[in-house]
C-alpha cells in the first residue's frame, strides 16, 4: 500500500524546471536585428562580391561576367568558413524571393515587339523547345555511355 510518506514518483515543482524547459510558448522580446545581418547591408555585401569579380575579371582578362566571378568568390568563402552564412542568408533570400521583379524588362520588351506573337514567336519558341530537347537527349546519353563505361571497369567482387 502507498503511503503519503513514501515517493513513488516524484514530479518537479515548476519553480524547478528550467525555463528552457517549461512547456508552453516562450515570449521573449525581439531585439533589433545585428547590422552584419539586415537584410539591406547583406544585399550590399553580395553587391560589393559582384564589383570585385567585376574588378577581377576586367584586370585579368577573364571571359567571364563579373556577377559569375563574385559569386564564385563568395561561394569559395562560405565553403572555406572564413564567411558565415548568416552574414548572406537574408540578403539573398530577399533576392530570390523577388527574382521574378528581374523579369519585367524582358517582358516589356517582348510587349514592344508585337511580331514576337505571330508566325515569328512560334518559330522562336520552336528553336528553343528543339534545342532544349537536344540537350536533355545528349545529356541523357552521355549520362547512361559514362554509367555503363564506369560499371565495366569496376571489379567482379563489387568493391569500387
Amino acid at each position: 500500500m502507498h503511503t503519503p510518506s513514501s515517493p513513488a514518483r516524484q514530479v518537479p515543482n515548476r519553480t524547478q524546471v528550467p525555463p528552457s524547459d517549461r512547456p508552453g510558448p516562450v515570449t521573449q522580446t525581439a531585439a533589433a536585428p545585428a547590422p552584419r545581418r539586415h537584410p539591406l547591408l547583406q544585399l550590399g555585401f553580395v553587391a560589393l562580391f559582384w564589383l570585385a569579380g567585376e574588378g577581377i575579371g576586367r584586370a585579368t582578362g577573364l571571359p567571364l561576367p563579373g556577377g559569375v566571378i563574385g559569386l564564385g568568390l563568395l561561394l569559395v568563402l562560405l565553403a572555406s568558413g572564413r564567411l558565415a552564412l548568416a552574414n548572406v542568408k537574408r540578403g539573398a533570400e530577399w533576392l530570390l524571393a523577388d527574382m521574378l521583379l528581374f523579369f519585367v524588362p524582358a517582358v516589356l520588351a517582348v510587349l514592344d515587339h508585337r511580331d514576337f506573337f505571330g508566325l515569328l514567336g512560334l518559330k522562336i519558341l520552336f528553336v528553343i523547345l528543339a534545342s532544349t530537347t537536344a540537350v536533355m537527349l545528349v545529356t541523357a546519353w552521355v549520362v547512361e555511355r559514362c554509367h555503363r563505361w564506369r560499371l565495366q571497369r569496376v571489379p567482379a567482387s563489387g568493391v569500387r
